[in-house]
This record gives structure tokens, sequence and C-alpha cells, in this order.
């Protein structure tokens, strides 16, 4: 079955080759991974998610997904295999394993963290009941042999009426940070990986009203606001928001990634911790409704249609360079959250969890996982110095917060093979 490119296309066009836009998902697992087990959950795995099995073609001038029938790739190294490349048997997905981890690598126009979730979920099951001859529950873990339905497969994107362009109100460029004074930007894309508890993280959010997500938005703020006091721009963070609600599309497999955007403005510094995020819980709400969600889609359907209506990869290039610069000025952070990663009964056997994906221009990017009564937290950022990181963690260490450091390294990604540099 052949998938037309929407949203995906955006995704296409904005990957370079020091940025490639995937997700990058690893497991460190209680024992040694076992191969031969590992590529049986593999291959069945991917027998459940046959819209994953895909690779990328031009068909009439416009690229598509095709189904590709030749085995997923697993490497031997967790440098992991290009994608879209002969090493990855030209699929948009593979997994590498080496000692005690495993890693799924997938294309962000193919999916987003809910989907690779799914994933996870699958392969999960299939090796820790292998591995270790148990009986897992199946609850929530979609499994080879279901009914696949229509609502997996459809874009739900695909139903929106192509909207001519609206006037978006005009935001002041945000707070660039690595306009710091006396920051080494020396263009090392690094990860700071932080572990804290979930019950007590949880706990404190209860305490606050708040959620992990705009917790998270708001402890980085103030570390931020901090550090830059007197600094006219905005501190803006954005949080992604799922979109599939506002959709009704809960089961859609594709990437369905909204946000909303928070300034932490003067007026908000003054109030208490508890306030203030309740107001980000506010602001994410109202910019997360139906409506909102809805228009923002709208809009993405009409600027995905006129990168397909361009005559040329070059143009659809410049079209994205210049969308990404926007976004790049219009925001100091990002904070990813799907929710709990719930991969049942098999994540008893789950050491560790890390999820990485592209690094901003010139912020940063906070991906938060809970698993295995841990939340993870992998700050990403695009220099070594780790000024934001410290001050971050201070605002945990003012509030009572306990977290662990994991440790600090570099963000490493496997490319995509992009049809236009070949």
């Amino acid at each position: 079955m052949q998938q037309k490119l929407t949203a995906a296309l955006q995704t296409l066009y904005s990957t370079r080759k020091d940025a490639p836009h995937l997700i990058r998902m690893m497991m460190q697992m209680s024992d040694p991974i076992d191969r031969a087990v590992l590529r049986s959950a593999v291959d069945v795995t991917m027998l459940r998610y046959p819209y994953f099995c895909v690779e990328l073609r031009k068909n009439d001038g416009q690229y598509v997904f095709e189904h590709n029938t030749r085995p997923v790739v697993i490497s031997d190294t967790l440098e992991g295999t290009q994608l879209n490349s002969e090493s990855s048997n030209y699929h948009m997905i593979a997994f590498s394993a080496e000692n005690d981890w495993i890693v799924l690598d997938v294309f962000h126009g193919l999916t987003d963290g809910i989907g690779a979730y799914e994933v996870i979920r699958t392969l999960l099951y299939y090796y820790c009941s292998e591995k270790y001859s148990v009986q897992l529950s199946r609850e929530g873990i979609r499994l080879a042999g279901d009914q696949i339905s229509a609502e997996e497969w459809e874009d739900p994107t695909s139903s929106l009426s192509r909207q001519p362009d609206a006037m978006q109100p005009q935001m002041l460029p945000a707070l660039v940070l690595t306009g710091y004074p006396g920051l080494l930007n020396d263009h090392k894309k690094t990860v700071h990986s932080i572990a804290l508890s979930e019950a007590e993280f949880m706990s404190f959010n209860s305490e606050n009203k708040g959620s992990p997500g705009t917790m998270t938005a708001l402890l980085l703020s103030r570390a931020v606001a901090k550090l830059h006091p007197e600094a006219a721009a905005p501190i803006r963070i954005i949080v992604c928001v799922n979109q599939r609600k506002a959709l009704r599309a809960p089961l859609a497999h594709q990437s369905l990634v909204g946000f909303s955007a928070l300034e932490y403005d003067r007026q908000l510094r003054s109030l208490p911790i508890g306030q203030q995020v309740t107001e980000f819980r506010r602001r994410v709400h109202e910019q997360s409704g139906d409506e909102a969600m809805l228009s923002s889609l709208g809009s993405a359907v009409s600027f995905a249609a006129a990168l397909a209506d361009m005559k040329t990869d070059e143009q659809r290039l410049d079209a994205m360079n210049a969308a990404d610069a926007m976004l790049n000025r219009n925001m100091t952070a990002v904070i990813s959250y799907v929710g709990k990663a719930g991969f049942g009964d098999a994540e008893k056997y789950i050491r560790d969890f890390r999820t990485w994906t592209r690094c901003p221009d010139n912020g940063i990017i906070v991906e938060i996982a809970a698993v295995n009564g841990r939340f993870i937290m992998d700050i990403i950022q695009p220099f070594s110095d780790p000024v934001y990181v410290n001050g971050f963690l201070q605002q945990l260490k003012e509030n009572g917060v306990a977290y662990e450091h994991l440790g600090v390294r570099e963000l490493t990604l496997p490319n995509i093979k992009l049809p236009w540099s070949e």
C-alpha cells in the first residue's frame, strides 16, 4: 500500500545531514542482549506494523512511502545505520544492539513518540517473553495477528481542507540561549541525562497542581530567567502537544505533534511557583483545544500542499529552511513528554531509557520519559557548556526535588540518506 506524504513532507525537507529528523530511543536491559532472540522479536514486531515497513519512492514527481518487504536491519553497534540507504535495506526504521542496550531509530516524519512507544511495547513483549521464558500480560500491547484497523493506517490530516494562509499574530523573537555572555558556544551537541523518582516528582507536581511537562517548562524558564535577569527578549518555551485528540484519531500512526508556546513574562515571575505552573497549564489547555489544534493543522496541511506544488527540490528546501529559521527565532527551548511509557510487564527488565532527537540550532530540547518508576530527562543542547543544565538542576534542588545526574554524552544520531543529495 502506498502512503502519500503530507506533514511528513515538511519533516523530510527539514532534514539535514548534520541534523537528521529522527527519534532515537535507547533501552538498557537487565542482561546482555540475545541477538537471536532480538532478531526473532524484531521480525514478528514488524509484521504488526506494516505501515512502518516502507521505503521512500518518487511517483509522478511526488515522494511517497511504498511497502518494503526487506528485513528491518539490526546493527551490531549503537551507532546504528543510515536510514533510507542500502545499509538499512532502504527502511526508514532500524534497530541496533550492543552489550545490554537495544536502540530504535525511526524517521520523525514517519511517526512521533507515541507511535514509537507502540513499536517498543510490542518488541519488548516478544523479546522478554522469549528471553526470560515468561508469560507476560498482553494488555495494551499490539501483537502480530491483530486486525489492523483503518484508523491506524489512514492519515487523519488528509481529510482537512487546504486553507488560505491566515494572518498569524507577530511574535517577538525569543531569547536565544547561545547569546548568554561567557557561554562556550563550541557547537558540540551534547545530552545531559537526569533521573528523578517518578513518585516523588509526581507528588511535587500534585502539591503545586502541575504536570510533568508544564513543571519542567516552568523550572527551565526560571533557570533561564535567573541567568538572564535583564533580557528584553521573551523566554518562550514550546511544549509539544498530541494532535490526535483534536483529530478524533487516537490510533493514527503518523507524526501528529502540535505546540503550545509558554512565555515566562514579568507578571508571572512575581507569583509563587504553584500559581506559575497553574497559569502555564491554563495556557497549554487554551492553546491545545480542538479549534486551535485544527486551525494549526489546517495551516500545516496548506504549507505541505504548497511544498508539493513547488517545481523543484531546491525550492522546497529553501522554503523549509526559512520555516525552520522562523521556528528557531521564536523559541528558547522545547519540552517533549508523551506520558508514561506503559511498556507493561516487560518494563521491570529495563534499567535505563533514553530519548534523543534532533537538536535545535540555538536552544534546548528536553525529552522526558517515564519508565520503570523513574522520569528520565534528556537535555539536548547545541553546545557543551552546562550553564543552563546547572541552572535547571539548581531549580530542582531549591524546590526539594531529588535527582541523579546520569552523565553527559555527545549527541550522535544516524543520518538519513536524502534523495536529492545522492
